[in-house]
């Protein structure tokens, strides 16, 4: 298999698939591309490059399609991209949200995301964070470890509840159950980036299915007065294009689910989306049918609350990040380089995983590629490339405006300042007009936290 490096083979030299753009693109007879009735150039020129563009009619869909497909209780992860207006739009579309951090808990908070609609995920979670997911009363904890189990205990008993030791910062939260799922890993490898599989044994998440961890979580914490054990969580990977690999989750843990006699069962999230043209992801709604009827198969009942958490399939496509070329170096008999304003800073999947990526200019989006230019960025690194072989219309120059779709998830959230380079602004493009939702960071804002 291929990388953003190396691939296996270069892409098409013709136009951009369009499928890889969002649902309102549309392209004008000049060939220039507007996304929520906004031309991509002018966006670039008005709010400055990097920046993230994203379709606001393509989030509400995705979000509308996963609250249809899976039902009340499905949960946005917000980890593939979180901002206070993406919480406010999420939870408007009937979608709870699952954090995995105190940040992430904070954001949905004041976004104003009630805190029964929040799923709290973490194989680490500290007592802080704890603490405040019982104070303002989440919807569901995710257990993910012993550890967690005693830390629950302790904190849902009282001040200076018995076994915690004196001085101890586990201070009582308020007296009420707290609902909670058990995470388990269920022995199931998606075929995925090592990276990002998460149901196998040797996994930092969740209890064991097979060693046994996952039926003493249920005993243990069916022992601790302050929570209600509600169901369980299993999430196999990430990027998972085969909805086989969930049916196969499915048929591993219906002999331990049912008959524990619980109400809710959530196999995660993970599905994936195309990158890079070639690529078939299943839909949300073939995804959804898909595990329900292993569900069926199973012998699950069919009282038992079956839902998911996606988080990719509704944020990636639904992004574009525009750059600007700021150089062009021909080494001839090697390669070309064309070097942007952005990189693994607002981008690190690619040097991560290995991850593709196309490339092209929206000024001429049905143009032809035939030129193959490397796409690196402006930090200090040999590795800091965007696209490894990209395909360019053979007119790109310097100051083009230069794009990479499918850029909605997992870029902002893991942007970073390496090189101290400000992070990229985003904006939401809906009805002809656009709306700046984060602000781009400036110098200033680089060394506000030093002393």
């Amino acid at each position: 298999m291929g990388s953003a490096f190396e691939p296996d083979r270069l892409p098409d030299e013709g136009p951009l698939d369009m499928s890889l753009l969002p649902q309102t693109a549309k392209v004008a007879t000049d060939g220039s591309l507007s996304v929520g009735g906004v031309d991509l150039v002018e966006l670039a020129d008005t709010y400055g490059t990097p920046l993230f563009v994203y379709d606001e009619a393509h989030l509400s869909a995705r979000c509308a399609e996963a609250r249809s497909a899976w039902g009340d209780g499905v949960a946005y992860a917000t980890k593939a991209f979180l901002c206070l207006a993406m919480a406010r739009l999420a939870h408007q579309e009937g979608m709870s949200l699952d954090v995995s951090t105190g940040g992430e808990l904070h954001a949905a908070m004041s976004a104003g995301v009630p805190a029964e609609g929040i799923v709290l995920h973490g194989n680490n979670k500290s007592d802080d964070e704890l603490r405040a997911a019982l104070e303002v009363g989440v919807g569901r904890i995710v257990v993910d470890s012993f550890d967690e189990i005693e830390r629950l205990r302790i904190l849902t008993s009282g001040p200076l509840a018995q076994g915690s030791a004196p001085g101890s910062s586990l201070a009582s939260a308020p007296s009420r159950r707290q609902r909670v799922l058990v995470r388990v890993t269920p022995g199931v490898e998606a075929h995925t980036h090592e990276f990002v599989r998460t149901g196998q044994d040797d996994s930092k998440f969740g209890f064991g299915l097979a060693s046994g961890a996952a039926s003493e979580a249920i005993d243990r914490l069916r022992k601790v007065p302050g929570v209600e054990l509600v169901g369980i969580h299993a999430h196999i990977g990430s990027q998972v294009f085969r909805v086989a690999s969930f049916a196969e989750e499915v048929e591993v843990l219906a002999g331990f689910f049912t008959p524990l006699g619980l109400s809710e069962l959530v196999i995660g999230g993970g599905l994936g989306v195309p990158y890079v043209a070639g690529e078939h992801a299943p839909s949300i709604t073939q995804w959804a049918e898909a595990v329900h009827e292993a569900c069926r198969k199973a012998g699950i009942p069919e009282s038992t609350k079956v839902t998911a958490e996606p988080g990719r399939s509704i944020v990636a496509t639904a992004g574009i990040t525009l750059y600007r070329v700021g150089t062009v170096k021909d080494l001839p008999g090697l390669r070309t380089y064309v070097s942007v304003d952005g990189g693994m800073s607002d981008n690190p999947r690619p040097v991560l995983y290995g991850s593709g990526y196309e490339t092209f200019l929206p000024r001429s989006t049905n143009a032809a590629r035939p030129r193959v230019v490397r796409v690196v960025g402006k930090h200090c690194e040999s590795g800091d490339v965007i696209v490894g072989d990209a395909r360019v219309p053979a007119d790109l120059v310097v100051g083009d405006i230069l794009a990479t779709p499918v850029t909605g998830a997992y870029g902002y959230s893991m942007a970073s300042n390496y090189n101290k380079v400000p992070r990229p602004a985003v904006v939401f493009v809906a009805d002809g007009a656009a709306r700046v939702v984060i602000r781009r960071e400036t110098h200033d804002d680089l060394i506000r936290l030093d002393s």
